[in-house]
């Protein structure tokens, strides 16, 4: 299922000639699908969206690109720095309008990445490249997925979670409380 590009209200594309310059500024040619695809990427607002995504919202708009083109465009635009790829290991890549130093939560049952602040994320030490070779960067996704609130400690008023606290604990496996809490 295509998702739509979630844009605020009011919100319009970029305008044709901004957007001919941030291509140019980054030495693409301002082809008519570069032009297109720009304008709806580089708004106001940031965005994350697939190849998939993109290529389904300008068929919405009537616009004919082939998923190659939007794919091919994608990959020049992060080559170029105007956008990053974030990979998602068994899942889509996603292209980030914004271009800068953060990171992502990608929640699994929605398909959907969100931007985790720079700086909120703290890495020792990295193991030292190869020879020859540099570290260019760091991306961090970190995968949620939503669990059920489960209270933490047992009630008083209830053997299943007395019972449960005397068994001992598998790892990772939570153990199954009832969710009443004495604190409510």
């Amino acid at each position: 299922m295509r998702k739509r590009i979630e844009t605020a209200p009011g919100t319009q594309d970029a305008p044709v000639e901004t957007v001919r310059a941030i291509l140019k500024q980054a030495g693409l040619r301002p082809t008519r699908q570069r032009l297109a695809l720009g304008r709806l990427l580089f708004r106001a607002e940031h965005c994350h969206v697939t190849v998939d995504d993109l290529h389904g919202n300008m068929l919405d708009r009537g616009m004919r690109l082939s998923l190659a083109t939007v794919y091919n465009t994608l990959n020049q635009f992060a080559h170029s720095g105007l956008v990053r790829k974030v990979a998602i290991p068994g899942g889509p890549s996603y292209f980030d309008t914004d271009a800068g130093d953060h990171q992502h939560f990608y929640i699994e049952e929605e398909g959907r990445i969100i931007d985790v602040p720079a700086g909120s994320v703290v890495l020792g030490q990295l193991p030292a490249p190869p020879e020859s070779y540099a570290i260019a960067g760091v991306d961090v996704v970190v995968r949620l997925r939503r669990v059920e609130a489960v209270a933490t400690t047992p009630c008083t008023r209830c053997g299943k979670c007395r019972a449960a606290f005397r068994e001992p604990e598998t790892a990772g496996v939570p153990r199954q409380l009832c969710g009443y809490s004495d604190k409510d």
